[in-house]
């Protein structure tokens, strides 16, 4: 699927692919140099970050495992309930590990805060959070980010592994939807 393929669903491309390829190889740089010598466990937040994880890790050189949850707080909507659910939780115990959040967004904050507090009662060495996307005007609470790929203005977005009512994940760019497809 590409922009073509959209029609007048998309409204505008926000980042292109080739800026999303060099910009998770700049941050895949940062982490090998953070975690250089560390054990580190790369947790993917289903499904969104699919995409992200896929081409995150491909970029790195630092040896690091790959698990997956599965938390909701969405359902079809455009915003965030608040209420999360796990889904899938991890295959891997994260005693003593450290453990890097995969995200492709940060909207309020809230299912990411949760999270944080949900792993570090679990006994990881370190909990931290790398995202593709960040909306710092949409944020409800404070979480810290230790790797920000882009700073996006408070639009609702999709490709590269967001989606709206599962659509429009496969785009290999980040875009704009355009209202009239999320307001029908």
């Amino acid at each position: 699927m590409d922009a073509a393929d959209m029609g007048a669903d998309l409204e505008k491309v926000l980042i292109s692919a080739d800026e999303i390829r060099d910009k998770l190889a700049e941050l895949a740089a940062r982490v090998d140099e953070d975690y250089a010598g560390k054990d580190v466990l790369l947790l993917g937040v289903l499904k969104g970050a699919a995409l992200v994880m896929s081409d995150f890790v491909r970029a790195l050189h630092v040896p690091a495992q790959m698990d997956w949850m599965a938390i909701s707080s969405y359902g079809s909507g455009t915003k965030s309930s608040g209420v999360v659910r796990i889904v899938k939780d991890l295959d891997t115990d994260i005693t003593g590990r450290h453990v890097l959040i995969v995200e492709d967004i940060i909207d309020s904050g809230l299912t990411l805060s949760w999270l944080v507090a949900n792993l570090s009662s679990r006994g990881a060495a370190s909990v931290e959070i790398l995202t593709l996307l960040r909306k710092p005007e949409a944020a409800k609470v404070h979480v810290d980010v230790r790797y920000t790929g882009f700073e996006i203005p408070n639009e609702f977005v999709v490709g590269y592994g967001l989606d709206f009512a599962e659509r429009y994940r496969g785009l290999p760019f980040v875009g704009t939807l355009a209202p009239h497809v999320y307001r029908s």
